[in-house]
């Protein structure tokens, strides 16, 4: 089962996108965006930097867990992952990113 990009509205009126796998699970979550067309944006721009392994920052949160960040060419982040136990946990979920985002079907959230 392929991985879908879901839209959705936070409280806050703003536009985030969830990048989830073929099981369902959420492997990428978006920062806020003023506009579901700026959204879209970031879901082309995950697409593309996903499949450059230099895009992804490898992360030690303060308790220990592992996660990563995506970011774009210039460096702004365009999503950050779950948390992670181990380090092959965090080097999955890149993978999982690399392979689902770019032929993820984007979907809105009701």
């Amino acid at each position: 089962m392929a991985g879908k990009f879901v839209i959705s509205k936070g409280n806050d009126g703003k536009s985030y996108f969830v990048l989830k796998a073929g099981n369902g699970e959420t492997i990428l979550q978006s920062q806020g965006y003023s506009s579901t067309s700026a959204c879209e944006n970031g879901i082309d721009s995950v697409r593309k930097n996903s499949q450059d392994d230099n895009r992804f920052e490898k992360k030690t949160a303060k308790d220990g867990r592992y996660y990563f960040a995506l970011n774009a060419s210039n460096g702004q982040q365009i999503g950050k992952s779950q948390m992670y136990k181990s380090e092959s946990g965090r080097n999955n979920g890149i993978s999982s990113v690399a392979r689902n985002a770019p032929d993820a079907n984007v979907v809105e959230e009701e």
